[in-house]
């Protein structure tokens, strides 16, 4: 039976189950935090239903071409995966695609890293068309290089002895499979440009409708649907996952001073986010660039806020929004009993508001405090608005601040505080000084 080679061969082996983790501290990464990142790979492996069966953190002078590890310390970690029954090692530092082959070749194990595991979640979690498009295009962008690695895990499953034969066929294979996912990658961003063309016809439109925009932004798993969702008492999807929200939502808030609010919920941010997402989900991540200030949901509960807020401070300047205005939302307070416990974690950001998304602790000073942002953009007019003309009057009641208002023939004379947008509306019926 011929082979046809026009179609990429498909792994059919079923997703490990039981993994085995490796995490690496070194002169840069102190062994705290490199503890701290292997917690999160474990977190990152449950999301995506993998059992963790055993994990050691390994101390490295400088990085080993070969296996990024010494040699000795490969044969050691291999065996030790081995014995606790593991079906995959996952590792927290990026492995180049020959490091993957060599570990795959020395173990007997699917090898992965940090990068595939987000990148898998990513893949579950998609729902709309862009974000199935985003996610497919930052899979074939980081298989392309690994295409061999594939080859190789498949030559060694059929027990291939290695032959000039084997070889030359896995080669050509590859050759086509290789101009093949170049080929699936622009045709993604053939339709991905679609798709974001219709979303910047989306922005365009809510523009033209003035209205004041805050982006919620933070690390993944904050609560920042569940504080969307208490806002605005709405319903995005909430899950306690990670990266259980990938498509931004948007609803509209009306707060006490009857200004009215856009709010709209962002992708969550993680360390070592792989490239090629940050730059498929930069049209997502664009709602950020347009907004006029952001909602900062911080976990007050992690262990690791500091670096958290790091981290989406580093992404938010990646893509041109670190200089945007920001309020900081210290959530998920209602786990904390202790006060003198939540007075020790608020030191860590005075800054920020104590909330509870869950119980609605802190609400009300959030909102205020997103009515005092508001307000500090209010310009103080004088108005006169012809009695015909009533319906602007409505509008300024529901838009803005009227400090004075009084009836005489020409029309009500108003002293406001009036937004930004509504400026050009009301421009008409300013009194000169």
């Amino acid at each position: 039976m011929s082979t046809d080679r026009s179609k990429p061969l498909q792994e059919t082996a079923p997703r490990p189950t039981r993994a085995f983790l490796v995490g690496l501290h070194t002169g840069s990464v102190p062994a705290d935090l490199a503890r701290e990142l292997l917690d999160e790979l474990a977190e990152l492996s449950d999301t995506l239903g993998v059992e963790v069966v055993g994990e050691q953190l390994v101390h490295l002078r400088e990085p080993h071409p070969r296996y990024l590890v010494g040699s000795g310390k490969a044969d050691e970690l291999c065996a030790t995966a081995r014995a606790c029954g593991a079906e995959v090692i996952i590792f927290d530092d990026a492995l180049t695609p020959s490091q993957q082959r060599n570990w795959e070749a020395l173990s007997d194990l699917a090898v992965i890293d940090r990068q595939e595991v987000i990148l898998d979640i990513f893949a579950a979690r998609a729902q709309t068309r862009e974000a199935v498009l985003q996610v497919d295009l930052a899979r074939a962008t980081y298989a392309l290089p690994r295409l061999r690695r594939r080859w190789t895990h498949l030559h060694r499953q059929r027990g291939a002895t290695g032959g000039m034969g084997s070889r030359g066929e896995g080669e050509q294979q590859l050759e086509v499979d290789a101009r093949l996912v170049h080929g699936r990658i622009d045709r993604l961003k053939e339709q991905l440009d679609e798709v974001q063309k219709q979303r910047r016809v989306q922005r365009q439109q809510r523009q033209k409708r003035p209205v004041t925009v805050a982006a919620i932004v933070g690390y993944t798993n904050t609560g920042k649907s569940s504080l969307l969702n208490a806002l605005t008492q709405a319903e995005a999807f909430t899950a306690n996952q990670l990266f259980a929200t990938l498509d931004p939502a948007v609803r509209r808030l009306v707060l006490p001073n009857h200004q009215e609010l856009l709010l709209v919920d962002t992708v969550g941010f993680i360390r070592k986010l792989p490239h090629q997402l940050v730059e498929a989900f930069k049209s997502t991540l664009e709602e950020t660039l347009v907004a006029d200030f952001l909602i900062e949901v911080v976990d007050i509960t992690s262990r690791d806020l500091e670096a958290q807020r790091d981290t989406t401070r580093a992404v938010l300047t990646e893509i041109g929004a670190g200089d945007k205005p920001v309020l900081v939302a210290l959530n998920k307070v209602d786990l904390i009993t202790d006060p003198l416990e939540r007075r020790r974690r608020q030191r860590t950001c005075p800054e920020g508001l104590l909330t509870s998304a869950r119980t609605g602790e802190g609400l009300p000073e959030l909102t205020q405090a997103l009515c005092r942002e508001l307000e500090a953009a209010l310009h103080e007019q004088l108005l006169l608005v012809p009695h015909d003309r009533y319906a602007v009057v409505t509008l300024l009641r529901r838009r803005s601040a009227i400090l004075e208002e009084a009836y005489d023939e020409a029309g009500i004379r108003l002293r406001v505080r009036v937004p930004s947008d509504l400026l050009a509306a009301v421009a008409a019926y300013v009194v000169p000084a």
